[in-house]
């Protein structure tokens, strides 16, 4: 076979095989998902458990208490969004009514700027109120299809906490399992690689989950004193969006804009929210990451965006929060492993060329 039908073949296969790799996930989401989430927040609590047990208490039982640790807290986190999410439903009515001005004037910009005509915005806001009286008029489907979606979430929610305990309680068991699979002579590189995997990415979760605590403090001072009503909310909402690189920030701000100044329209509240997003991001980028989270992740910028992409195309916003963390145990295998150390090299901003 000449050199450019070995290129073509191999690349060929390349393609079929990440094509088939990708729809896989996409098919295997309902079972792999909630066993990766498992994994990741069991390795946010490890350290809990291991301090527990250090004075004498049963793996079984730390392993129980930091499962239900984790799990008030998402109760506590779920009770507070639903919360404010009522508060914003009980507003909406005088919210539309603050936003008709703006909306207006939105149109005519858009009539001024662009050859869309007064008639082509009557003819789409028309086919969005026939489609709101069709969904209305199929409500029951529509609430079969809701209870089915939050039976479905349910199962999902409590099975996470499930893998947690069980990931926690047989940690031992799994790390040996995975050594056993390699000969004796690779036992001990494969001990550390696992280690290694282990540590750098629990260093990473609880650096995350202390910056996003931090952000929302900082959000929630700034838009307070801004004067936004459903600040907690919107404060809550764009902390936990920094766990998606670039586009999170973006979100968030949007956000803050729709529910902050487009409702109230002063001019007072722009200036707040943007004063309040610069302020947070440069304590972001120049203080918090350094000092909260630093290098506990060596992966390039280019490939972070990338896998939270992927992520987000394959599994949704779940996908694009687990991206980083799985990212960074295969760059940790890759650059541990000869045979793969060109990939780890590609995928990490620090890795020295071995050639070199």
């Amino acid at each position: 076979m000449s050199q450019g039908k070995k290129i073509l073949f191999y690349s060929t296969l390349v393609f079929v095989g990440a094509y088939f790799l990708f729809t896989g996930l996409v098919e295997a989401k309902g079972f792999l998902a909630p066993l990766l989430t498992g994994i990741i927040l069991s390795l946010v609590v490890l350290p809990i458990s291991r301090k527990m047990e250090k004075i004498g208490i049963g793996r079984g039982i730390t392993s129980f208490l930091s499962t239900f640790f984790i799990f008030l807290l998402s109760l506590a986190f779920m009770w507070l969004i639903s919360f404010q999410a009522k508060s914003f439903v009980d507003d909406w009515p005088e919210i539309q009514e603050t936003m008709k001005p703006k909306v207006e004037q939105l149109k005519s910009f858009v009539m001024e700027q662009t050859p869309l005509t007064k008639e082509d915005l009557k003819i789409s806001e028309e086919g969005g109120e026939s489609a709101i009286v069709g969904a209305v008029s199929n409500n029951k489907a529509k609430a079969l299809g809701f209870f089915s979606q939050t039976f479905g979430f349910l199962g999902t929610y409590l099975l996470v906490f499930i893998y947690i305990f069980f990931l926690l309680n047989y940690r031992t068991k799994l790390k040996k399992f995975i050594v056993l699979l390699f000969a004796d002579e690779k036992k001990k590189e494969i001990q550390k690689v696992v280690n290694k995997s282990g540590n750098v990415v629990q260093e990473y979760l609880v650096g995350t989950s202390l910056l996003m605590l931090f952000l929302a403090i900082v959000y929630s001072i700034g838009l307070g004193i801004t004067g936004i009503d459903n600040f907690i909310l919107v404060s809550m909402i764009a902390a936990f969006l920094t766990l998606i690189p670039v586009v999170g920030n973006i979100i968030g701000f949007s956000l803050a804009l729709v529910l902050g100044y487009l409702t109230t329209g002063e001019t007072s509240v722009l200036i707040g929210i943007i004063i309040t997003f610069s302020v947070a991001q440069m304590l972001e980028n120049y203080v918090l990451q350094p000092f909260v989270i630093g290098d506990k992740v060596d992966l390039h910028p280019f490939f972070v965006i990338l896998v939270v992409i992927l992520g987000g195309a394959t599994w949704g916003v779940i996908g694009m929060i687990l991206a980083i963390p799985v990212m960074a145990i295969i760059t940790i295998i890759s650059l541990n492993v000869p045979a793969l150390y060109p990939f780890g090299y590609l995928f990490s901003k620090k890795a020295p060329d071995k050639k070199s």
